[in-house]
């Protein structure tokens, strides 16, 4: 049995059969025969499916049915189920869940954990959805969706891995439009990425949508639970993202506009629902003891390593001056981001922020103070604690750092040599936005002493970076496809 908490903290049991389920050909046959009536995007998967958190051993699958129903997830891998289908009987690894009903105490989505994996294996996967009615629900049960993914390489297997990365989805009106809704989506997926990581704003719930121009269903701001549901479920009713899902594992991290503005967590009165919300539409693995925990390690075999950071649960009020009591990520996770950096033997680490280190990020009037990690002339921003990490990179001597980030809606990269000693100590790389309108430059702040490597506004886009064990290499793509910049960093050995 397998333990796993749903958003809302519910206790799931998952069974898994591994060596001992007899699958016949016939078996498939039979779920096949039923994918005309169930696939992804129909009535029973309005919102299609997708595969996250994959590591070398295990991966979650997301779903949602419309309305109450039985599912069942049964994967093996891709050359279990290709010899299975070519034979008559064989006896296989196959492994099923027990059959979870969906309820609408988390609008009818799950999150299903698939555990016991090989590193570096293909597999694939069959949604089986049927009656929420016990009785009934094993018969009735048809194929409604089903995908492939590949587990990641184990620490001690160095293998070459492209990721792509972006942020800020359907902001200030430029959300759906079209039955495709955001084509940016295809032109990532042209580039075969193995995994995408989501860098906050998936959704801008306190935005309005209006329609036309864009597709009817967002033209509000949400400010409780449900509505936070309806604008996460009007994203996913854009068809390339539901293909781009349905392809793609992702690692998903939010930012402010799932709640509120440069909203402060501990200080937001629409943060528990914005991240309950923000928990049931994406498959983010947290421990069973912290269910609302965000923050994660990924190690992708032995040259990659990220630390995906929540910059919003645990901070301090934007408006507070910065100072050793200030804090964006909290004490428990700086400890262990500082002890994660100072242990891996990865050799890139990688560090995602949604926010940039460098770039003031001012608020307004009804939100003051720096947003971002950078500060600002009235004495805000969260400079100190971003000196704590700056200092154990160059205490520790770790190479090969790069922090990736969003949100400020246009392209830069930084080198930085905060110790001035004529060695850059580490990169920044930022990208966005998917769909919304450029932002305003501010200039670089200079505390860390940085190098603009390039700086360009003006498009929607995305970063595309393959990592070897001997370089990073970052290349900035816009929605039409065309390659705007690119840098390389080669491996300090």
């Amino acid at each position: 049995m397998h333990a796993f908490f749903l958003p809302a903290g519910i206790l799931v049991l998952v069974s898994s059969f591994v060596g001992c389920a007899v699958f016949s050909s016939e078996s498939i046959r039979s779920s096949s025969s039923s994918e005309g009536k169930f696939f992804v995007g129909s009535d029973i998967l309005p919102q299609g499916v997708a595969v996250g958190d994959v590591s070398s051993e295990s991966a979650l699958v997301w779903l949602r049915t419309d309305g109450p129903a039985s599912v069942q997830i049964e994967w093996a891998t891709v050359s279990q189920w290709e010899r299975a289908s070519k034979l008559s009987t064989v006896v296989a690894p196959v492994s099923r869940t027990a059959f979870i009903t969906t309820t609408a105490e988390t609008d009818y989505t799950l999150i299903i954990p698939l555990a016991g994996l090989s590193p570096a294996t293909r597999f694939r996967y069959h949604v089986l959805v049927g009656s929420a009615d016990k009785a009934t629900r094993q018969r009735s049960a048809s194929l409604a969706a089903k995908g492939e993914f590949t587990t990641l390489p184990d620490e001690k297997t160095s293998a070459p891995v492209m990721f792509a990365w972006s942020g800020d989805l359907g902001g200030h009106g430029r959300c759906r439009q079209g039955v495709g809704g955001y084509p940016i989506f295809d032109v990532i997926q042209r580039h075969n990425p193995d995994f995408f990581l989501f860098l906050g704003d998936t959704i801008y719930g306190d935005h309005v949508c209006p329609s036309p121009p864009n597709e009817p269903g967002a033209d509000f701001k949400a400010t409780t639970l449900q509505t936070y549901r309806v604008r996460h479920r009007y994203q996913r009713g854009a068809e390339a993202l539901r293909r781009f899902l349905r392809t793609v594992p992702v690692y998903v991290i939010w930012d402010d506009h799932e709640v509120k503005n440069n909203f402060a967590g501990l200080f937001e009165e629409q943060m528990p629902a914005g991240r309950q919300a923000f928990r049931e539409y994406w498959p983010i693995a947290s421990p069973a003891e912290d269910p609302h925990r965000l923050y994660r390690r990924v190690r992708y075999g032995a040259d990659l390593e990220l630390f995906i950071l929540d910059t919003r649960q645990y901070r301090s009020r934007n408006v507070e001056p910065d100072g050793p009591t200030k804090t964006m990520l909290g004490a428990a996770q700086l400890t262990w981001l500082l002890d994660g950096l100072h242990t891996s033997t990865a050799t890139w680490k990688v560090i995602v922020t949604s926010v940039p280190l460098s770039i003031p990020k001012g608020g307004d009037a009804t939100v003051p103070g720096n947003d971002g990690w950078a500060g600002g002339l009235d004495g805000t921003g969260f400079e100190h604690e971003r000196q704590v990490i700056v200092d154990a990179i160059l205490h520790d001597k770790i190479k090969n750092v790069v922090f990736i980030g969003g949100d400020v809606h246009w392209v830069q990269g930084n080198a930085y040599d905060p110790n001035q000693d004529g060695v850059i100590d580490f990169h920044e790389y930022i990208v966005g936005p998917l769909s919304a309108p450029p932002g305003r430059f501010a200039p670089t702040r200079q505390e860390l002493h940085p190098t603009q490597l390039f700086n360009e506004l003006g498009y929607h886009n995305f970063g595309l970076v393959r990592v070897t064990k001997n370089s990073f290499d970052v290349t900035v793509v816009d929605e039409a496809g065309n390659k705007r910049v690119a840098h390389v960093v080669p491996a300090r050995q």
